[in-house]
């Protein structure tokens, strides 16, 4: 079982606030402590305070969790009762920054259970979801900002639970976590946010498309850091990327592959060529049926 870090990454990504450093381990408990945190402030805080060890603390149990910390708001439904709301109005454009913001809440918890919750990763694994958190976590205290200068708050809105939902599916598979969060879901934000950004812009809402401009540049790092841990799990096991990818994604999440795909942003986020066709494929063969 190889224990090093992978040697590469996706050609011209810059990996953010995350660190390729092989240098210290994190303390579990706070981490554990952060992930369980409701107040999105203070988990921040916990966040960038994440204290770090020369060798991994043993004795320290893994603990399952159903759901992290989160305030008592937002009302969390399923995606089908979230209402579509135009963008000609301010209520409109909260509502678009709201279901980002949530987005961005649920992403700083998924780096840290992804931390916590495997515990045999080379301690550049954890450096770099520690970079992740700490990003996440100033999307998230932007959006909160500009939603703010709107009027509103976070929890003003309804959301839904998937992005955790999937992060419970594949609590017991650091493969099965990368593959189907960083580079199913999380990817889907970097095909998205570009026509989001063109919406706004028939609106004239520059500051919210400054604010997303710096997550879908972020993003594409992120989704790169799940590619590197991906095919660094894929070696461990022995088994081929692009085929274990496919098979995972037309098992787990065909639904949530759909057209249009930014393939520059994926490109350099690691998807090969096999991979991109393949998801193509399986996002049409999902809408044939739909």
């Amino acid at each position: 079982m190889s224990s090093s870090a992978p040697s590469q990454t996706a050609p011209g990504v810059a990996l953010s606030m995350a660190s390729t450093s092989t240098e210290g381990f994190p303390d579990w408990r706070a981490v554990h402590a952060a992930l369980m945190c409701s107040d999105p402030q203070y988990k921040s805080a916990q966040v960038q305070a994440l204290q770090w060890m020369p060798e991994p603390e043993g004795g320290i149990n893994v603990e399952p969790i159903s759901a992290p910390g989160r305030p008592e708001r937002p009302a969390l439904v399923a995606p089908r009762e979230l209402k579509s709301r135009g963008l000609g109005s301010a209520a409109g454009r909260a509502a678009l920054i709201h279901a980002v913001a949530h987005i961005e809440f649920n992403a700083v918890n998924l780096a840290l259970d992804a931390i916590y919750r495997f515990r045999d990763m080379p301690a550049a694994y954890y450096r770099d979801w520690h970079g992740v958190a700490l990003d996440e976590a100033r999307h998230f205290q932007m959006l909160a900002t500009r939603l703010s200068e709107l009027g509103h708050a976070y929890g003003d809105f309804p959301a839904h639970n998937g992005l955790w939902e999937a992060a419970c599916k594949t609590a017991d598979s650091c493969l099965a976590r990368m593959a189907l969060v960083p580079r199913v879901l999380e990817a889907r934000g970097l095909d998205v946010t570009p026509a989001m950004i063109e919406r706004l812009e028939r609106v004239g809402d520059h500051a919210t498309i400054a604010i997303l401009r710096v997550i879908l540049r972020e993003e594409v790092a992120h989704v790169a850091i799940g590619t590197r841990w991906f095919r660094h799990c894929c070696a461990r096991a022995d088994v081929d990327p692009d085929q274990t990818f496919l098979m995972l994604v037309n098992t787990h999440s065909p639904g949530a592959i759909r057209r249009p795909f930014n393939t520059e942003a994926r490109d350099i986020a690691g998807f090969t060529a096999t991979e991109q066709q393949g998801l193509e494929r399986i996002a049409d063969a999902a809408a044939a049926v739909r």
